[in-house]
């Protein structure tokens, strides 16, 4: 397959390496994004893959819980400029947008955008929308929601960090309704926030994912020159440690509680029920950041990219 620098300019932002490197990669992989990142991985030329995409564009996610307590919702509503996003009427719209999603019946955005908005019954979402991209003068775009429904033993609390760059819900299971779950709730969101948590426990991350991480980490072991000369049991052992430390990394429960670095986040909460007397557990979360896999307008790669192409 033909390289091109359109593909070559994507994985340098999902990677961050250089862009000859990127280069020989794709050729590697023949052209498959996915596939290259794996290869830049293995030779250790990838330290931080940014598989979800550069943070780009702009716009607003929201985090928004019903006054019942029964429905908590995150969206995300994306626009042009941080000059519009900064906008009283587009926070105001993004804010409607949530509180019509908690009232949603839709299971996806295409379901959402063809109901009845929830401030004039007459028109769409997507006319709404249509019509706020009119008065504003940008191009507006309801992108996602996700939503927690209140079974009865739940406790909801949300977040937002940097007037919406990210937004957070997470739900306890519980059987108190102790004032220590709204503090307790705050600081796992903002847990989540900071530390960007991939699962809730090692239970949750799936079978494939960890097959590919081992097989990842294997060729990363092999191509590791500290680890050269080491038995096979020596290396086992070093793969299966460095996947344990990703692990925790990954999962809520298992990290450092960013507010005491002595204990992780399960035993923060573990003291907190302790103190109240009461069982409470993370039932779960939603973290959206603004942006997260979008990409901004270009930036001006075209002497790098005719470089590295040789032209």
């Amino acid at each position: 397959m033909a390289i091109t620098a359109a593909m070559i300019k994507e994985l340098r932002e999902l990677t961050g390496a250089g862009m000859s490197t990127c280069k020989e990669a794709l050729v590697e992989a023949d052209g498959n994004i996915e596939k290259a990142i794996e290869v830049l991985r293995e030779k250790g030329q990838a330290a931080a893959v940014k598989k979800a995409g550069r943070i780009a564009s702009e716009g607003l996610s929201l985090a928004y819980i019903t006054e019942d307590k029964k429905v908590g919702v995150v969206v995300e509503v994306n626009s042009e400029t941080d000059f519009v996003a900064k906008n009283s009427e587009f926070q105001s719209f993004v804010k409607s947008v949530a509180k019509h999603a908690a009232n949603s019946k839709a299971k996806d955005i295409d379901g959402l955008m063809e109901e009845k908005w929830i401030e004039d019954e007459t028109i769409t979402v997507k006319e709404a929308l249509t019509q706020k991209i009119a008065v504003i003068g940008e191009n507006l775009n309801i992108r996602r929601f996700s939503r927690f429904v209140n079974e009865g033993n739940g406790y909801m609390v949300s977040y937002m960090h940097a007037g919406g760059k990210v937004a957070v819900l997470v739900e306890f299971e519980t059987d108190t309704n102790s004032d220590k779950l709204e503090e307790a709730g705050k600081n796992v969101a903002m847990q989540v926030a900071a530390m960007n948590p991939r699962f809730k426990t090692k239970a949750d991350v799936p079978e494939e994912f960890i097959s590919k991480e081992k097989e990842i980490l294997t060729q990363q072991t092999e191509n590791d020159p500290k680890c050269a000369g080491k038995n096979e049991k020596a290396i086992e052992n070093i793969i299966t440690g460095r996947l344990n430390k990703e692990l925790k990394e990954m999962c809520l429960v298992d990290q450092e509680y960013v507010k005491n670095d002595k204990m992780t986040v399960s035993q923060y909460i573990d003291s907190v029920a302790k103190e109240i007397g009461g069982n409470i557990s993370i039932k779960g979360f939603i973290r959206f950041e603004t942006g997260e896999g979008l990409e901004k307008k270009e930036e001006n790669f075209a002497e790098e990219v005719s470089k590295t192409m040789g032209n």
